[in-house]
């Protein structure tokens, strides 16, 4: 019975992957591409989300940060989820609305990259996120859900899962960014 239930589940998700690489190869080629352009040129990317999301935006500014499957340069990657002190303080001077925008206001240029993630795509404050982006000129992307049109109507390019269920969004999320970090890793070290 419970075999039974686990092997459903895992389809269910598998079928939601498939689905989006169906649907959505050329978008995640777009986005590599915009990303590297911004790598190259000496931009940095910025990655918020909330909750799962935020594990997620942490996760992958660690794989640019670091190294996804080999060795090569440290690409310029931040997670607006980790620094606790300026979360708090914004969040008491600002409201929470106001966690990522702040930072974004304070450290983000023409060159950059802000990514939002939110599975609802309704998150305000990954929305404040990438309208402060917007304003400054920077590339803006959206990682969201089937139902996530808020975000969508609002970034420069967005890969929408095409599910409602969080586990699957989030789980094709890291599906859709490993293969991201990995198809960027060849084109700034082709050789290594």
């Amino acid at each position: 019975m419970l075999t039974e239930t686990v092997r459903e589940r895992i389809a269910e998700s598998t079928a939601v992957i498939d689905a989006m690489a169906e649907q959505q190869a050329s978008l995640l080629v777009e986005i590599t591409s915009r990303l590297t352009e911004t790598l190259e040129r000496g931009g940095t990317i910025y990655f918020c989300g909330n909750g799962g999301s935020a594990a997620d935006a942490q996760h992958i500014a660690a794989e640019f940060v670091g190294r996804f499957l080999r060795e090569r340069r440290p690409l310029p990657a931040v997670a607006l989820t980790a620094n606790t002190s300026v979360l708090t303080a914004v969040a008491n001077d600002y409201g929470f609305e106001q966690v990522f925008a702040r930072q974004i206001a304070a450290c983000a240029k023409r060159d950059d990259a802000v990514v939002g993630i939110s599975t609802s795509g309704s998150s305000v404050n990954v929305l404040e996120a990438v309208r402060t982006a917007r304003a400054v000129g920077a590339l803006t992307i959206g990682f969201t859900g089937a139902s996530g049109e808020q975000l969508a109507s609002q970034v420069d390019l967005c890969l929408r899962v095409p599910s409602d269920i969080t586990p699957y969004i989030q789980q094709a999320h890291i599906v859709a960014w490993h293969t991201i970090c990995g198809l960027v890793e060849d084109a700034v070290a082709p050789n290594r």
